[in-house]
Formats: C-alpha cells, sequence, structure tokens
C-alpha cells in the first residue's frame, strides 16, 4: 500500500469551518486514506488527526497517545462523565494553545476502518484527544474557546497563519512533547 504524506490544512482554509459528512461505507478510498493520515499525524508529531485537516470533508479521525493508532469512522459520544481543563495545541494552529475544560471519560460509537461497528470508552488524554478531532469534523477550532482577552492576544498571531507568514510565529514545542511535559508535571516527574 502506498503512503503518502499529506498536507495539513492551516487555519483560514475553509474546510476547517465546514461541517463534515458522515462516511457511508469504508471502501477502498478510505483504506487508502487512513494510513496516509496515521503517518502524516506522526510526521507532524500530532497526538490525533482530523480528515478535515487535510482537506477531506468526512467524518474521519486517527489518534495516538502513543498505544498505538485508533481510527473512528462517524463517531458520536454517547455518555461522557467528569471534567478536566488543560492546554490544548493543533496542527492547523501552529503556534496557538488555549485552556479547554472538556469531560475526561466519554463513550463513543463508531465505525472502524474495517467497517465494523465499535463502542469504547476512553479516558483522560485519550478522551480529549477524540473530542478536540471531532470538533474538527463539526468545523470548531479550539480558538471557539478561546477568552475574549485571549482571542485578542491572539489575533496577529491567526493573521500570520492565514496569510502563510509561518516564520513569523513563535516556536512551541511538538504537541507529543508538550503533552508528555504535562503528564509528567501532574505525576510529579520532570522530563
Amino acid at each position: 500500500m502506498i503512503i503518502t504524506k499529506l498536507k495539513i490544512r492551516l487555519y483560514g482554509d475553509p474546510v476547517l469551518r465546514q461541517k463534515s459528512l458522515p462516511v457511508k461505507t469504508v471502501g477502498p478510498a478510505e483504506r487508502m486514506l487512513i494510513p496516509s493520515m496515521i503517518e502524516t499525524m506522526y510526521q507532524h508529531k500530532g497526538i490525533g488527526l482530523a480528515a478535515p485537516q487535510i482537506g477531506i470533508s468526512e467524518q474521519i479521525l486517527v489518534a495516538d497517545i502513543g498505544e498505538g493508532p485508533v481510527v473512528l469512522i462517524n463517531p458520536q459520544i454517547i455518555k461522557k462523565s467528569g471534567s478536566d481543563k488543560m492546554e490544548e495545541g493543533c496542527l492547523s494552529i501552529p503556534g496557538i494553545v488555549v485552556k479547554i475544560t472538556r469531560p475526561n471519560k466519554i463513550v463513543v460509537r463508531y465505525i472502524n476502518e474495517y467497517n465494523e461497528p465499535v463502542q469504547r470508552e476512553f479516558g483522560e488524554l485519550f478522551a480529549r484527544v477524540i473530542q478536540h478531532e471531532m470538533d474538527h469534523l463539526k468545523g470548531k477550532l479550539i480558538i471557539d474557546y478561546a477568552s475574549l482577552s485571549q482571542q485578542i492576544k491572539i489575533k496577529k498571531h491567526l493573521k500570520a497563519i492565514e496569510e502563510g507568514r509561518l516564520q513569523d510565529l513563535p516556536q512551541t514545542a511538538p504537541i507529543r512533547s508538550r503533552i508528555k511535559e504535562e503528564l509528567n508535571k501532574e505525576k510529579g516527574v520532570s522530563a
């Protein structure tokens, strides 16, 4: 199977604001797309990637928090509980992080890459990643959670992304590294 590195769509691309369409059936096109999505996520040091982030308005997402990749197609949260607040970054909005409160345990119903229905519980970081990627499927971005004062602070940054001036952006650690650091802080371990 040929794996292709896909282009990450950045803030300002209209596909990021569109609601994704459900996948009718997992066919050859989806089976070719999924490994490329996973590889693209790894190459960009991400822990999740939704199809709109690569310009495809379909309800497909991939995630890997270090336990191996998981593919969710047409995901629906059927139960949620708990609450946790944590900084989130996004491959489509480089350099920006927003503290977001989300349920820390969810039960999701979805179809896997083999066209099989699945119901699975996700907790903590995995739950957060799934919810973040599901936001992309609804056309919602992390900046939509930002406070008014934070939106004002990041306005120039967003303009630079829209205009393709990525060299003007402050450098931040890759998402995987930042998450690992934050989890170690919570456990009292230094990186």
